[in-house]
């Protein structure tokens, strides 16, 4: 085991000394953040002022302004789940083109063992990065009103942030293992950087789309994470929202937020709850780590 967790720790010091790597990785918050700053969250805001047209006695505009960060950061969370954990997973694409593999094949190391290093030095990369930006997004949102998470639902985040990391990694593990130089690992993260933020609806809704390509949407396991995010982080300033109705409008305000920024994923006309979606996000983890290790294996037969 000290070989396994040797290349565990090798892995990490490779990526957190890489400056360049982690700022890129992280580019994608970033460009998320500065869209929802300059141009999305007026349209947010605007449509949650104009769904509440009569309620405004119990809304209050700093209800919607909190809402509208919280949605925010459940965003940049899911484009972080994303582009961080390919980022961290691509050091075995690094590797790979600059022979360092060769090294480590020779070692007496099991050939799964070294995949499930490679594995899991990447998700621990991908835990501790965006753990740090949901953090400083949490703080940042609680600096400016109440969000109403309880201590346990704090906790269900970062066990959520755990979750994604996991499954992301092992999703981009296996499409890693196709590469063979670092400049087609980038030109394909720089795809996927563009892509992100459409496919985990944070700068449209994913109920914007259409069925087919909400479908398509939530294939991805950061995309039923990043729902779930939302639920953990938003539902108690809805409940807020709902009881300073008072139940006027039997729950009808609430539900139509829900229903439009997307609370729940859907795949067809199935919608997942919060337990379905944590299942599908937990099989689609395990498949693709099988998968990564089998074809890990085959290639190092080749060497």
């Amino acid at each position: 085991m000290r070989g396994f967790f040797g290349i565990i720790k090798r892995n990490m010091s490779v990526y957190f000394k890489d400056i360049h790597a982690v700022i890129f990785s992280l580019l994608t918050s970033i460009i998320v953040f500065v869209l929802y700053l300059l141009f999305i969250k007026g349209t947010f805001v605007n449509g949650l002022t104009e769904a509440s047209k009569g309620l405004e006695d119990f809304i209050t505009s700093g209800d919607i302004e909190m809402f509208s960060n919280g949605f925010l950061l459940t965003g940049i969370m899911g484009s972080a789940l994303i582009t961080i954990s390919y980022s961290c997973a691509s050091i075995f694409v690094k590797d790979r083109e600059t022979r360092v593999e060769d090294d480590v094949l020779t070692t007496p190391i099991r050939r799964a063992q070294i995949a499930a290093s490679y594995y899991a030095s990447s998700s621990i990369c991908s835990f501790i990065m965006t753990s740090i930006i949901f953090t400083v997004g949490l703080l940042m949102i609680k600096a400016n009103g109440d969000i109403y998470m309880t201590a346990k639902d704090v906790a269900c985040a970062y066990g959520l942030v755990l979750l994604g990391s996991v499954s992301a990694t092992a999703f981009f593990m296996v499409v890693v293992t196709f590469f063979k130089s670092v400049s087609a690992s980038s030109a394909f993260y720089g795809i996927l950087s563009a892509a992100s933020g459409f496919v985990i609806g944070a700068y449209i809704p994913i109920s914007e789309f259409s069925v087919g390509v909400k479908t398509f949407c939530n294939i991805f396991p950061a995309s039923h994470v990043t729902v779930m995010f939302r639920n953990v982080m938003l539902n108690g300033i809805l409940d807020r929202m709902n009881e300073k109705i008072g139940g006027l409008d039997n729950g009808a305000f609430v539900d139509a937020v829900k229903e439009s920024f997307t609370f729940r994923a859907t795949l067809g006309e199935k919608a997942f709850s919060m337990v379905n979606s944590g299942v599908y996000v937990t099989i689609i983890a395990a498949v693709c780590s099988v998968v990564c290790m089998v074809i890990y294996s085959k290639n190092y037969k080749r060497v």
